[in-house]
């Protein structure tokens, strides 16, 4: 679109374009994307970073104290005259890891003496009434406990 602009625009542009080969072309358009990725990646204003020995101390008061939370941590930085953001506090926070949970597999297998099934439900009879039924099974033996 450029080229056709300039040639509307400029009626004596073949001169000038002569003059140019064209690997100077593709050398001013590398020149061009690399100025713009430049500009791009550049280093922008904005919030400070945490110093590191700040963060050393947040990650020391979350292991020395198990039950603080980011919360906690921050009350105590605010007392020393440190002033942070909470939420600062809690990215730096060192995360204790915590023991896997059981599956839902295991789970069931481990409590399926204790859990039970009940299903109601209702049953016309040949007189139009009605009847309600409660069936309880047990997961242990797929067994019925209790129907009433």
């Amino acid at each position: 679109m450029l080229w056709a602009w300039l040639s509307r625009a400029w009626r004596g542009w073949r001169s000038a374009v002569q003059i140019v080969r064209p690997e100077t072309v593709v050398a001013w358009h590398r020149r061009g994307f690399g100025l713009f990725w430049t500009w791009k990646s550049r280093r922008r204003t904005g919030r400070p970073g945490v110093p590191a020995d700040l963060r050393a101390l947040i990650r020391e008061l979350s292991t020395a104290n198990l039950l603080w939370g980011a919360p906690r941590i921050h009350g105590e930085l605010q007392k020393l005259g440190i002033a942070v953001s909470q939420s600062t506090v809690a990215k730096f926070i060192r995360r204790h890891p915590r023991p896997p949970s059981q599956a839902w597999r295991t789970f069931l297998t481990n409590h399926a003496s204790q859990i039970v099934a009940a299903d109601l439900f209702v049953v016309p009879t040949v007189t139009f009434r009605l009847l309600f039924v409660l069936v309880i099974l047990g997961h242990a033996r797929r067994r019925i406990v209790h129907a009433g």
